[in-house]
């Protein structure tokens, strides 16, 4: 009987929750006993990102504290990073073992020795080679489910890493995703979020070809049919591919709920082409107003990067003037910071991190102004929220379908259950406060 523990951590997006979730499940296969990461564990793995040079340096810190907990721990690193730098994660002090894009999903074949080595082993494909699809979902961990539906992207949007971390756009079958909706169902859970690289690339190699079987608006349609899914939530999602029919059909959905992650990256077009992305501001604009006026109450959360070269203080001002005046919800900021064997990491006209910082820190102030208005706009509105399962201060958190954040006494039975309530006031932590409208509605 294998009675040795593992611990995981994961860097990054709701798509390495999912994979970390399913790479968990293998090693429980094999009899292996999952721990907290602070704890004490035998193997460690880390699962690591690299869209920001920010998730490169804390993977460093990681190892350091695993170090403190357990040295002769035997530490794994899979994930974006791993297979884009395998040789320089492979050379950080305490790693072990590296794992590319294809190996970390067959990672206990790799575990036949778990002695220290004074320099990491790497087994890493060629990015050409992860033309595969692998399932997976995140489950045990939350309330909500982060579901995989999708791998890759064929973009080639000149700051990023991700096709060369990931590989190409392909997709799971749509019987397979209906299968684990189904089982993540029968878990208890009440809300799945649907999650990828390009979601809304679905369809693409689902069966090894190019060609599409199913678009998006089949997989949502046919995910709305699934029994015992309270909530369906759709993750970021491109302007592009976020088409009218879909929105319209979310609006009349029962189980998808009113909120949409829409990356835009920058509000000016001259910094769109440049960024090669594959829309210019007008449909971005057109995408927003739809959804207002199908769903007038709806979340709309936005990605935007600050600092990319080419932006004068003009086309940042055009972007944060652009935002401030959409009918947006919040913002997610990243500091545009410089990937290797990326065309912008070429580029001239490069914008001094002081600036960048700068910038950051104004579109991040323009995000909590968004927030807040959103949430005031909801008061007095009755939403249903879903409670989430962790205790922080003597408070317990959940979000409405629109993704407002509310807050309550800590009350262990409201953990993982709904209830329709009406939404009363923002506190000073720019959450609100509730009153129950009626008695939970699901157990």
């Amino acid at each position: 009987m294998n009675n040795k523990k593992v611990a995981f951590y994961t860097l990054g997006c709701k798509l390495n929750f999912s994979e970390t979730s399913t790479i968990a499940r293998s090693f429980k296969e094999e009899g292996f006993r999952r721990v907290d990461f602070s704890e004490e564990a035998d193997i460690y793995v880390i699962n690591t990102c690299s869209v920001t040079e920010n998730a490169d340096k804390r993977f460093k810190t990681i190892v350091k504290q695993v170090q403190k907990v357990n040295e002769d721990a035997f530490v794994i690193a899979v994930g974006c990073y791993a297979q884009l730098k395998p040789e320089e994660l492979a050379d950080v002090n305490g790693v072990d073992l590296v794992l590319g894009a294809t190996e970390k999903f067959k990672i206990t074949d790799y575990l036949n020795d778990l002695s220290k080595n004074d320099f990491g082993e790497v087994h890493s494909c060629e990015i050409n080679e992860a033309d595969f699809y692998v399932g997976a979902y995140s489950i045990g961990d939350r309330t909500r489910a982060f579901l995989k539906v999708q791998d890759g992207c064929d973009y080639k949007c000149t700051y990023c890493t991700i096709p060369l971390a990931r590989g190409i756009s392909r997709s799971d079958k749509l019987e397979n995703v209906l299968h684990n909706a189904a089982e993540i169902s029968a878990k208890g859970i009440k809300e799945i979020v649907l999650t990828g690289v390009n979601i809304g690339d679905y369809g693409k190699g689902e069966f090894g070809n190019k060609k599409h079987e199913h678009t998006f608006l089949d997989l949502v349609k046919a995910l709305d049919e699934v029994d015992g899914i309270e909530r369906l939530r759709i993750s970021s999602i491109e302007p592009n591919l976020l088409k009218n029919e879909t929105i319209d059909f979310v609006a009349a959905s029962n189980t998808f709920v009113p909120h949409f992650h829409i990356p835009l990256q920058s509000g000016s077009n001259d910094l769109l082409k440049l960024m090669k992305r594959r829309y210019m501001r007008e449909l971005y604009t057109d995408r927003v107003l739809q959804i207002k006026q199908t769903m007038p109450d709806a979340c709309i959360g936005v990605d935007v990067i600050v600092g990319f070269p080419g932006e004068t203080e003009e086309r940042f001002l055009e972007t944060y003037n652009y935002l401030n005046e959409l009918d947006i919800s919040y913002l997610h900021v990243f500091t545009y910071s410089e990937r290797d064997n990326t065309p912008a990491a070429e580029m001239e006209a490069v914008v001094p991190q002081k600036v960048r910082k700068k910038r950051s820190k104004m579109l991040r102030g323009l995000s909590a102004k968004k927030r807040r208005a959103f949430y005031e706009s909801q008061l007095g509105n009755e939403l249903t929220v879903l409670f989430e399962g962790e205790n922080k201060e003597g408070y317990i958190h959940g979000f409405t379908e629109n993704y407002v954040k509310v807050k309550a006494p800590w009350d262990p039975g409201l953990v993982n259950t709904l209830h329709r309530i009406k939404l009363a006031e923002i506190d000073e932590d720019g959450l609100v406060r509730f009153e129950l409208a009626k008695e939970k509605i699901a157990v």
